[in-house]
């Protein structure tokens, strides 16, 4: 078949690798002048299925007017008159249940730990390299009710058989040497032993040429305009762009937080929404004081992760539309949080400053599936774990756009589950 996507970030292409290694035509279409220019330029770097769990859960709303009075808080919300904003967020407080935040966790999980595995095979695979690691996630506490509060998170981690570690302070140094000299802010931390870590534009762009030598098209600097189709709920047949009609046999949707907007014309309502997250980028100062893998301080909600001899630290939820606004107020909250616990770790004067839109649903997992119109399918809505979930998602969808069964259950990630 010949296939279109729209959208070369990592869920795009990861998409078109796995059609094109499953014989399909494929075509990728960007408004960007090149691959992960948007969402996966500089996220936190994070593959981490052990932190595959949803935003909305219980004791999220009281936790979320704490966060919201912090000087350094993870949580920012910025109101709009905005019908989208206001609806999103009452769905996600309607999801924040210990009866939700179970199923929709059991929809996560799966999927990340599947998509882990497809990120090792196609590394083994092709030989790809991106700054990757494979030295785990240390969740940080800096306070003994920190550490005291872990039992519900262990006790989900035990349910899907994740692999874990509970450790002191002496543990978390171990761990990560770089903190031994800030040993007095260590309460303990939670390891994570099998997540990874990698630079995902990297990864995004050496994949694209991968794609490029098994036949597949990347149209840049495209604009879309609308999707063209026969009868109301009869198959999408061409797309209009600024290049002209192209036409295909199928099509697929991967424009992140900017999804809706498409899918609202032809009939289609998911609810994604954009949450606005910031990063940072320091240049290693000193490889013994920094990081080795992931370090999620846990009072900021701030992840420090090391790619290659770059420190990236990613964090903040900042609900504000579609503003693309750097704040200055956010990036003091990422430099106070790896100034604090690896201060001769990177050079803070030369740190360059990102923001991007996750595409967030409600819920928690990202909208991967068929919809009402035989030859469209979704893969978008991941939120922060885009980096995380790709492979999984690119794979399991090829795999149905092929006719062949996944090798995960993608009946609860469809957009029917909004009906």
């Amino acid at each position: 078949m010949r296939i279109l996507i729209l959208g070369a970030g990592v869920i795009g292409v990861t998409t078109a690798w796995y059609l094109a290694e499953a014989g399909h035509e494929v075509i990728v279409v960007d408004r960007q002048a090149g691959p992960a220019l948007e969402t996966s330029f500089a996220n936190a770097g994070e593959v981490s299925p052990g932190y595959a769990s949803p935003w909305a859960g219980p004791g999220v709303p009281v936790k979320a007017i704490k966060w919201l009075t912090m000087r350094h808080g993870p949580l920012v919300v910025r109101p709009k008159l905005d019908p989208a904003m206001w609806l999103w967020l009452a769905k996600m407080l309607r999801n924040c249940t210990s009866a939700r935040y179970a199923v929709n966790k059991a929809r996560m999980v799966p999927l990340a730990e599947y998509s882990r595995d497809c990120l090792r095979a196609l590394r083994q695979e092709t030989g790809i390299a991106y700054d990757e690691r494979s030295q785990g996630t240390l969740q940080l506490f800096r306070t003994s009710k920190q550490v005291d509060g872990t039992a519900s998170d262990i006790a989900v981690l035990d349910e899907f058989n994740v692999p874990y570690e509970m450790l002191d302070p002496a543990g978390c140094i171990a761990a990560e040497p770089g903190l031994a000299a800030v040993r007095d802010k260590i309460a303990g931390g939670l390891r994570l032993p099998g997540d990874e870590t990698g630079d995902c534009k990297l990864f995004t762009e050496r994949l694209t040429e991968m794609c490029r030598e098994r036949g597949v098209v990347f149209r840049f600097g495209v604009e879309t305009a609308r999707l063209r189709k026969h009868g109301e709920a009869g198959r999408l047949v061409a797309i209009d762009t600024s290049e002209g009609k192209m036409t295909a046999d199928a099509f697929v949707v991967a424009l992140g937080s900017y999804s809706p907007r498409w899918l609202a014309k032809l009939g289609i309502h998911v609810p994604v929404y954009p949450v606005k997250g910031y990063s940072i980028t320091v240049p290693v100062a000193d490889e013994a004081s920094a990081p080795v893998s992931t370090v999620m301080d846990e009072s900021y909600k701030v992840a420090i992760t090391r790619l290659g001899d770059r420190i990236r630290v990613g964090g903040t939820a900042e609900i504000s539309g579609f503003d693309l606004t750097l704040r200055d107020s956010r990036r003091a909250t990422l430099e106070h949080s790896v100034g604090d616990l690896f201060p001769n770790g990177g050079d803070l004067s030369r740190t360059s400053f990102w923001c991007g839109l996750r595409p967030m649903t409600p819920d928690g997992p990202p909208v991967v599936g068929a919809t009402r119109y035989p030859n469209l399918f979704l893969n978008t809505g991941h939120g922060t774990l885009g980096w995380t979930m790709a492979c999984g998602s690119g794979r399991a969808l090829a795999d149905l756009i092929s006719g062949r069964k996944p090798d995960i259950d993608l009946s609860q990630l469809g957009p029917g589950r909004y009906a």
